[in-house]
């Protein structure tokens, strides 16, 4: 696995982070922020892509681009394959981005404006668009196999695992990385978000703005990076004795069909993502024993998201260890299903749920078990990943223990 998080670049910065409950948002100092409602958000901590790549390089991706490429290549050196003597044409790369180019869209308008047709760089189109990221992944490694994206909002790192995961099932690949990344952290992020009236405007105290299920929280916080996963078949993995962290066993995808932005306050469309995985890994609700949520810090999809767990497993959902990695990492958009992912593989892997940080005053209508404030020890045999998108998308990808 590799992620670049606000709360720690690479896994073990990372893990380590979650475990100590650690929060990644500050005040923002890279544009001016005077006229802004939100002047802060979870963004990478000390990242210079000139450690990573080589100015040439940079200067034809976006930043999104570029976090995706720095962290596929850390996912393929934490899986310790040997790239140059496994069969190329059967690497499946799926790694996308809620936004896009939304940097170079803007620096590029600009640059129309001021200087017409001539102003626009013949790398404007190829660096904008999404899937880009896994054209340039394969470009660089050579992969041949499936090479597209999912682009789905916030659950986009969630459906490229499980686009992945259906490649590799079906027998049209070997391996797969797959994942998501996202870079909104520029004037047209903050100003279109705050125009939503959804994220945080809590500027006096930044770290503690991501609050998911506290009574007073009042919208998310933006935040930025990547996260990307590396599949391989079981038999593969066993093969060449490689660390297996979890198994991929299922997932459930589906719609809410009911707003473009808000939740539905029933909940049907999560419910049935979550029901969808459950059967599709066949197990049983009261075997789940962690779920990293969606929580969002916003006043309705805590709620929302919350009773769908109570409808789906009954008196078991009191039972499980529920968290938000929104807390301190913000929402990561497009890469939050993956960076969550990982965090949830972590949490089995390693037997510790991290907290939900900032959980001061309770929510009667958020009444679970979310492990606040600090982490708790707890042997997971199956942890869940929900992650939902603008357009009323929804994710539930289930991950299992490896036992040998």
């Amino acid at each position: 696995m590799g992620a670049l998080t606000p709360i720690g670049l690479g896994i073990e910065a990372f893990w380590e982070g979650l475990k100590s409950g650690k929060s990644g948002a500050r005040t923002i100092e890279h544009f001016e922020t005077d006229r802004f409602a939100t002047k802060f958000a979870a963004m990478l901590p000390d990242f210079d892509i000139a450690q990573y790549l080589n100015p040439k390089e940079a200067r034809r991706m976006d930043k999104f681009c570029q976090y995706a490429m720095v962290v596929a290549d850390e996912a393929l050196t934490d899986s310790k394959i040997d790239v140059e003597n496994i069969d190329k044409n059967r690497v499946a790369v799926m790694v996308g981005s809620g936004i896009g180019g939304m940097e170079t869209f803007y620096n590029q308008s600009i640059s129309f404006k001021e200087n017409g047709p001539r102003g626009i760089s013949p790398f404007f189109i190829p660096m904008l668009i999404p899937d880009i990221a896994s054209g340039q992944i394969s470009i660089k490694h050579g992969f041949r196999g499936p090479n597209y994206c999912a682009v789905s909002a916030c659950a986009t790192g969630s459906h490229n695992i499980g686009l992945a995961y259906d490649h590799i099932r079906y027998g049209q690949a070997d391996y797969a990385l797959c994942g998501g990344a996202e870079a909104p952290v520029i004037e047209m992020g903050v100003a279109g978000f705050n125009s939503l009236k959804a994220m945080s405007t809590r500027n006096d105290d930044p770290a503690t703005a991501s609050r998911p299920f506290d009574l007073n929280r009042d919208g998310f916080v933006l935040g930025e990076g990547a996260g990307i996963l590396f599949l391989e078949t079981y038999e593969s993995a066993v093969k060449r004795g490689a660390r297996i962290y979890a198994e991929v066993v299922g997932y459930g995808f589906t719609a809410d069909a009911f707003h473009i932005t808000a939740p539905d306050p029933e909940g049907t469309g999560v419910q049935l993502a979550i029901t969808e995985a459950l059967k599709a890994a066949n197990i049983k609700p009261e075997e789940v024993g962690h779920i990293n949520m969606h929580g969002t810090s916003t006043p309705l999809g805590d709620v929302a998201e919350t009773n769908s767990i109570k409808k789906v497993f009954g008196e078991h959902a009191y039972k499980i260890n529920l968290n938000s990695t929104k807390s301190m990492t913000g929402h990561m958009l497009g890469a939050a299903g993956a960076a969550e992912s990982i965090a949830t593989i972590l949490a089995v892997y390693n037997g510790l749920v991290p907290p939900t940080i900032n959980y001061i005053t309770p929510d009667p209508n958020c009444d679970l078990n979310y492990t606040t404030n600090e982490a708790v020890e707890r042997d997971i045999k199956y942890g869940i990943n929900n992650a939902f998108g603008f357009g009323g998308h929804n994710t539930s990808v289930v991950f299992k223990k490896f036992e040998d």
